[in-house]
């Protein structure tokens, strides 16, 4: 099962409200497929022999399995 650009630009319809972006449901999931190969167990049910870790997370990120929380951008310090 791949991901085409349909299936992107559809994405609105699938994911957890929180993901505002396909920005950041690509770096949410790189960052869950870096947890996945290094021995992290899927939250959904799929064979990890059969999907390569990136499709898990990608899958994970669309059926709101992977926590997050967003930081913003003005707690940035000033130099003094």
């Amino acid at each position: 099962m791949t991901t085409t650009n349909q299936d992107l630009d559809n994405i609105e319809e699938t994911q957890a409200p929180e993901i505002d972006s396909k920005y950041r449901l690509i770096i949410l999931a790189a960052k869950r497929s870096k947890q996945l190969q290094r021995g992290a167990r899927p939250r959904i049910e799929i064979d990890p022999v059969k999907h390569k870790p990136t499709r898990i997370a990608l899958e994970e990120v669309i059926r709101g399995r992977v926590n997050f929380s967003v930081k913003d951008g003005d707690d940035k310090s000033e130099p003094v």
